[in-house]
């Protein structure tokens, strides 16, 4: 008596993929203790490892807001390793035009978060806010008000400073083309 076994070809052409097959395939559970989720997003152990754990969609997300690239390097060390990736990211800073290139909240460069800390004001902050946080700052840090005091001169030239960064930015966003 012959047996007969299903087959996935049905002839030429075939109707499923090369990789396709009956059998079970294995599925990777998420590595966070207790979870029985897929875990199919990698997320290093350590900077440079080549090592992954592998975390289903809620505990990736947990582990990314947690991680610290630089972690583990002194000042000196990550400084060097910013500089170096920097140097390797110009294809994004010459697509700054297009509104997603450097790193910060997504929608300000890291330039700009630094300009706002200079300006202490939050980082969601409208530019008709920040024009206050400036002239406010200004108005104390002025070298005609504090005449003599060199830390005040430095303190406003950075809030001058950040505010020009803050203000290029918000030309370039509001930019429309004639």
């Amino acid at each position: 008596m012959a047996r007969y076994t299903r087959s996935n070809d049905w002839g030429f052409p075939r109707w499923r993929g090369y990789t396709a097959g009956r059998e079970a395939q294995p599925v990777r559970l998420c590595d966070r203790h207790g979870c029985e989720a897929p875990g199919d997003r990698p997320a290093p152990k350590s900077p440079n490892s080549p090592e992954r754990w592998y975390f289903c969609e809620t505990h990736a997300g947990e582990y990314n807001r947690g991680w610290n690239y630089f972690e583990g390097l002194n000042e000196e060390d990550a400084k060097a390793r910013e500089a170096d990736e920097q140097r390797t990211a110009n294809g994004y800073a010459n697509a700054s035009h297009y509104a997603w290139a450097g790193s910060g909240d997504g929608s300000r460069s890291r330039d700009e978060m630094k300009a706002l800390e200079v300006l202490e004001c939050d980082p969601d902050a409208e530019f008709d806010t920040i024009r206050l946080a400036w002239r406010k700052l200004a108005k104390v840090y002025h070298p005609d008000v504090r005449p003599g005091d060199a830390d005040a001169a430095k303190r406003f030239h950075a809030i001058q400073a950040a505010y020009d960064v803050l203000r290029v930015a918000e030309e370039r966003r509001t930019w429309k083309p004639a």
